[in-house]
């Protein structure tokens, strides 16, 4: 199994710094950017293959063949108190860390969509508290605050967007036909799970930078997405004018208390400067959509990420 735990090891350490950082810093997925989030997905979950089946691979090497064989000899040798001859203590740690690792993952996963739900629940509560429904609106609610703030509440079946009556009164008609538009984008396409999932990746991983880089990236990206949806709805020029005129009349410290820990399209949209700009940018300044050549590429690209490791675990098991 050597070759198989350097290969995945190699294309581990690629997955963990210097693809995260080349794709940050490409201009390209600003012009695709759901094709550009089908990639990051691709990256996080090639990484984390072929960092536990690095482990696996290096660590019961002396247990079987391949991969397989030797998951199904491990648990024996373990209850017999015994181990192959040849077996390292090296070995020995990196199958611990694989375990601990896996279950770190999973965990800190499951942890982090509880309590994303519980966070749900609870702001779901207080907007029906502090918030009225908007009868000319279904679905919205408008909140007596005068910061500017527009998001989304996402439910199991039904999402709330919440407008605050500062936005209502900064934006004319238009304008906020924009940013509704943005939030019911997020709302339908389901964004806030799959950023929920890159911050259990940060969660997990909080000393690893590429975890952070990825989610400040995802993050943008999706923003993107909802303007694209807004796009088909209002001119450019509108959906540029909102995002501008919320995000420099927006008071942060307002924004994060109404914001939830479940949600980031309010904070990328009003507290945000950073993401702003880059929207602003795209919108005033668009290039061209990147071509179909260009996404097949992409794509290609990203199938490739998850079946390597996947068959450089299988393979020698299926052939053997």
């Amino acid at each position: 199994m050597t070759i198989t735990w350097v290969a995945l090891a190699i294309l581990a350490i690629a997955l963990a710094w210097p693809v995260p950082i080349l794709l940050a810093r490409a201009s390209w997925p600003a012009r695709a950017p759901a094709t550009a989030l089908i990639v990051w997905q691709a990256i996080a979950l090639a990484g984390g293959l072929s960092m536990l089946g690095a482990l696996f691979s290096f660590g019961l090497e002396p247990f079987g063949d391949d991969l397989a064989t030797g998951l199904a000899a491990f648990p024996g040798w373990l209850v017999a108190g015994e181990l192959p001859a040849g077996t390292s203590f090296l070995q020995m740690f990196a199958v611990s860390g694989g375990i601990l690792l896996g279950v770190h993952l999973l965990l800190t996963l499951g942890l982090t969509f509880a309590r994303a739900e519980r966070s749900r629940r609870r702001h779901g509560q207080l907007v029906r508290l502090l918030s009225a429904p908007i009868p000319e609106r279904p679905g919205m609610r408008l909140l007596e605050h005068e910061a500017p703030v527009a998001y989304c509440l996402p439910g199991t079946t039904r999402s709330v967007t919440v407008l605050s009556a500062g936005l209502v009164e900064l934006l004319d008609d238009q304008q906020l036909q924009a940013v509704i538009a943005h939030e019911l984008a997020h709302a339908t396409q389901r964004h806030h799970l799959l950023l929920v999932a890159f911050r259990a990746w940060r969660g997990s991983l909080p000393w690893f930078p590429i975890a952070t880089r990825a989610l400040d990236a995802v993050t943008v990206l999706v923003e993107m997405l909802a303007d694209d949806r807004a796009r088909q709805q209002v001119p450019d020029e509108a959906l540029a004018a909102s995002i501008a005129l919320v995000a420099s009349a927006s008071d942060a410290p307002a924004v994060s208390r109404l914001d939830p820990a479940t949600d980031a399209t309010a904070r990328a949209l009003a507290a945000d400067g950073h993401s702003a700009e880059r929207r602003l940018t795209r919108l005033i300044t668009p290039g061209r959509p990147l071509g179909a050549a260009g996404r097949a590429l992409a794509l290609i690209c990203s199938v490739a990420l998850l079946a390597v490791p996947t068959v450089l675990i299988v393979a020698p098991a299926v052939l053997a």
